[in-house]
């Protein structure tokens, strides 16, 4: 029997079960790993978008973490949704220093245009980059952090995802400082099913890392689940609906 790769996902709960914790544990468990969680807010969401979000008080999430590190272990880590500059910090905290790899997403608005992340929050993304293996920003994620030349100063890796740009091909550029930069394309899937494409694909390179491939092979496949989930989506919903991840073989 092979041992699973120990993967945390620290994000917000999406009730309707498309993105954010639910979408990572569907997604780290469709590809063999073993999921555990430590919930930065709840949210009430469905496909048509946020209705209301509380986020957790900061103690919470830092005990929830502490539990997972230190009983289970942990071989890789994915931060979603963090709900407030206190939860940023207190992520950033129990992470240095942790020695496994780490996939940040840094989630500010939802597939329905909803805020999730405030101007203090965002500011706090800076400890979190700094020790990430990967960043994952999209198109208007992108934006608000400064562009290409801003993360290249910053001197961190990042994956530019392209699904949010126009056009009948979808680019994600992968930099690596002192690498050239890779990038893939593909034919746009035309689907109105993308509700938490963003956290599957973090939380699919997170577990692929736990598991020990190399960074651009972990982001190469992982991208192929997100569009074999993308094909396989169910349906559901009035508005942007959830992926198929239950699919994917």
């Amino acid at each position: 029997m092979i041992t699973p790769p120990r993967i945390l996902s620290i994000a917000g709960s999406d009730s309707g079960g498309g993105a954010g914790i639910q979408a990572d544990i569907k997604t780290i468990t469709m590809l063999g790993g073993y999921a555990m969680t430590a919930i930065t807010a709840i949210t009430a969401q469905d496909t048509t978008g946020v209705h209301a979000v509380a986020a957790m008080a900061g103690e919470l999430v830092a005990a929830q973490i502490d539990a997972c590190i230190g009983d289970i272990g942990v071989d890789a880590v994915k931060i979603g949704m963090l709900g407030s500059p206190e939860i940023a910090a207190i992520v950033a905290d129990r992470l240095e220093g942790l020695g496994v790899p780490v996939v940040f997403d840094p989630v500010m608005i939802a597939t329905s245009g909803a805020a999730l992340a405030d101007a203090a929050t965002i500011a706090g993304f800076e400890r979190l980059m700094a020790l990430a293996t990967l960043t994952t920003p999209n198109v208007a994620e992108l934006v608000v952090l400064g562009g290409d030349e801003a993360m290249q100063a910053r001197g961190v890796a990042w994956l530019a995802k392209g699904g949010d740009a126009e056009g009948p091909d979808i680019t994600d550029r992968l930099a690596v400082p002192g690498e050239p930069v890779r990038q893939w394309t593909a034919p746009r899937i035309v689907t109105r099913d993308t509700h938490g494409t963003g956290c599957t694909l973090s939380s699919a390179i997170a577990t692929l890392l736990g598991m020990g491939l190399p960074l651009d092979e972990a982001v190469e496949d992982a991208r192929e689940f997100v569009r074999a989930a993308l094909l396989a989506a169910p349906g559901f919903g009035k508005g942007h609906g959830p992926l198929g991840h239950h699919a994917v073989r």
